[in-house]
């Protein structure tokens, strides 16, 4: 019991700076992400994604690559900037077209 207090005193209170932070506050923007969906496809009653989730995803997944880059994690860089394309590319579509499919 000593050793998982002793862990988690050091990854939550030693170790906790202004990146871990900026870790938390991205991880909320992907959380909001999911909200965002959730409440939009209740209202439709149907699966839908509402354009912000796509803003969302960008902004959480922005600010996470900026995170992973500074923990210098080769995992965390490529799947966030891999997740990047795709948003990105998302939101693209939906710009170009002026609309989106309510329907995922």
């Amino acid at each position: 019991m000593t050793a998982l207090i002793n862990y988690l005193h050091d990854v939550f209170v030693i170790k906790f700076d202004a990146w871990v932070v900026l870790g938390f506050v991205a991880q909320a923007f992907f959380t909001m992400r999911f909200v965002v969906q959730w409440i939009a496809s209740e209202r439709a009653r149907a699966s839908v994604i509402p354009v912000a989730f796509w803003f969302f995803s960008i902004g959480g997944g922005v600010l996470l690559l900026v995170y992973a880059l500074y923990r210098r994690d080769p995992v965390f860089i490529a799947g966030q900037a891999l997740g990047l394309l795709v948003y990105i590319r998302n939101l693209y579509f939906i710009i170009l077209t002026g609309r989106q499919s309510s329907k995922a």
